[in-house]
């Protein structure tokens, strides 16, 4: 999407960004150079489109996965920010993205060969109901396949038809994964948790190996096939923009399971990652990898 942020003084500063474009940009500058990061979405063939293409080429994102609609465009939102804490307004409705599950044979093919692929619960919920299950259909195709499959649920109840039908839509997601990492005020305020083992026992039922819940800037609980354990916060000295937050920690967290770490280790490394983008403004933040990897 195209993201309007506060540069303060009334004035906004235009990017590129998405929650799960974001995690792709991250997941680009974590992993080995030789190693290929793809994003898979629909884009319109207008000018800021070609903008958001070039982009991505520029940012190392290979883009053989971005198919285009002469109809369509892309979406775009703004940033508000209180003390740090973000919300959105979002302008979608000639978005290009929502028709990424209308063609069942070029998803397929798009998916097919993956090691890793990483969904989300707005993925899902931008979709029309039964392009979700075309989606989620060929989600468990490629896992099936030996794709490894991450589904971070990121809330949105407004993108949602009702409250039922995203909690149908968070279980749908994670039965086709193999990694879930929500969000524990999420969480409790779609279901009713109190503990963040409650939404790991309603995940791990769903049939995923490993979940990790996030709680802001609070503890990680982390469970596998392990047990369950807690991560203690990383310190950050000043909240600026939580923007991508957990889109930042996701790409951290795959990277480094993708890399051979234990989870523990990895979602050390994604807490301290996600620490350092939040003390600065905007989705990406590239100036916490000058000289290298955080």
């Amino acid at each position: 999407m195209v993201e309007l942020a506060d540069a303060g003084g009334g004035l906004y500063r235009r990017g590129f960004a998405g929650d799960t474009f974001n995690t792709a940009w991250y997941a680009r500058r974590l992993l080995p150079a030789e190693w290929v990061v793809s994003y898979g979405s629909c884009i319109g063939t207008d000018a800021v489109s070609d903008e958001m293409s070039a982009f991505m080429v520029a940012e190392g994102i290979d883009i053989s996965a971005l198919r285009r609609h002469e109809d369509r465009t892309v979406g775009l939102y703004m940033i508000s920010l209180n003390a740090g804490e973000r919300s959105f307004s979002y302008w979608r409705g000639q978005s290009a993205a929502r028709m990424l599950a209308d063609d069942p044979d070029w998803l397929a093919q798009i998916l097919a060969g993956r090691d890793f692929i990483y969904f989300s619960g707005i993925t899902l919920a931008i979709l029309p109901p039964q392009a979700r299950l075309r989606l989620c259909d060929a989600l468990a195709t490629a896992r099936a396949k030996g794709a490894q499959v991450a589904f971070d649920t990121n809330l949105r109840p407004r993108l949602w038809e009702d409250r039922d039908t995203m909690q149908a839509g968070m279980q749908m997601g994670a039965r086709v994964a193999d990694v879930v990492l929500p969000s524990f005020d999420e969480e409790s305020w779609l279901f009713g948790d109190v503990t963040a083992a409650e939404t790991i026992t309603r995940y791990r039922a769903c049939g995923a190996q490993i979940v990790a819940v996030k709680d802001g800037g609070g503890a990680l609980t982390l469970s596998d096939a392990d047990g369950t354990r807690t991560l203690p916060a990383v310190a950050v000295r000043d909240v600026v923009d939580t923007t991508a937050a957990g889109d930042s920690f996701g790409a951290a967290f795959l990277a480094g399971l993708a890399g051979g770490q234990i989870p523990d280790a990895a979602a050390r490394s994604a807490m301290e990652l996600a620490a350092k983008v939040v003390q600065s403004r905007g989705a990406l933040v590239p100036e916490i990898f000058q000289g290298g990897n955080p």
